[in-house]
């Protein structure tokens, strides 16, 4: 779906990456944009391949309120300096807030990772330091803010006159990582970012959404390492039946996943009842 359809009317959801951090999947790496009358007003997380497919959604990041990171693993953030430089050549000129997890001794902080990238003197795209530091008339400056959300109770980490968001803290394992509710139009549209599942966070924040999208990276018999990391299909069912959410997208599709549609459903179907569908690039989701 291009932009002139996707959320042309209302409210909704564009994957622009489906995939995981694997290339053989042929798939960009996360990343999600909320349409709102036909404008691109949050993005969350820009993983590989997501500039190229942001220029196919024909969307314009001077429209953009916001940037949600949900944590810091490449396939989450990778193609974040390509999309910034981009911008460069845009008509941006206001402020754009960018907010996701405080860091740890594995990953850094948001304010960390922007300046990293672009601070000066130090930073390994220092050339274009004016996005971070006070800057000359005609540019913008990226705002990047670390979000101490709790693991129990959603917090509210930005607003405005379109929207509200809101954050909770989620277990990625060892690394700092955050769902996301964005509160637009009425609706409510919910990111599980990438997480294991522990807890009740997910599901508060989850409450009654309009829009659920989860992350199917893993199968059903999932052990070990990659269970710690990921939800498998049981609980991603679990989680959305308690929360009551209206209906249920599938993303981070990795080749683990990857035709075993049938039995992901099945497990699901189990503890939630509502509709089901398994993302791809580009898909546009209207929020009903």
């Amino acid at each position: 779906m291009r932009a002139q359809t996707c959320g042309a009317t209302g409210v909704a959801v564009q994957v622009l990456g489906s995939g995981g951090p694997e290339l053989q999947d042929k798939r960009a790496s996360t990343s999600y944009l909320v349409w709102d009358r036909g404008r691109a007003r949050a993005m969350v997380d820009a993983g590989g391949g997501s500039a190229l497919r942001f220029g196919e959604s024909e969307a314009k990041w001077s429209d953009l309120d916001v940037f949600l990171f949900s944590h810091f693993h490449v396939d989450h953030s990778g193609d974040f300096p390509a999309l910034v430089f981009s911008s460069w050549f845009g008509d941006r000129r206001r402020p754009l807030p960018v907010y996701g997890p405080p860091g740890n001794q594995y990953m850094p902080s948001t304010t960390e990772f922007v300046r990293d990238l672009f601070g000066d003197p130090h930073g390994a795209w220092r050339y274009l330091s004016e996005m971070v530091e006070p800057h000359p008339e005609g540019t913008y400056e990226l705002q990047p803010h670390d979000v101490e959300a709790g693991a129990t109770w959603p917090m509210l980490a930005f607003h405005n006159d379109n929207m509200a968001v809101f954050a909770v803290r989620v277990v990625h394992g060892a690394f700092p990582a955050l769902a996301w509710r964005v509160e637009m139009g009425g609706k409510r549209i919910v990111f599980s970012g990438d997480t294991n599942g522990e807890g009740d966070g997910l599901t508060k924040l989850a409450m009654n959404a309009d829009l659920f999208i989860a992350h199917n990276a893993v199968p059903e018999d999932a052990t070990g390492l990659e269970r710690r990391l990921h939800m498998p299909p049981s609980v991603i069912g679990v989680t959305a039946g308690n929360a009551h959410v209206k209906q249920l997208v599938l993303s981070h599709r990795m080749l683990r996943t990857l035709g075993k549609e049938e039995e992901t459903q099945t497990q699901i179907k189990l503890h939630y009842a509502g509709p089901v569908a398994f993302a791809n690039d580009l898909d546009c989701f209207p929020v009903e």
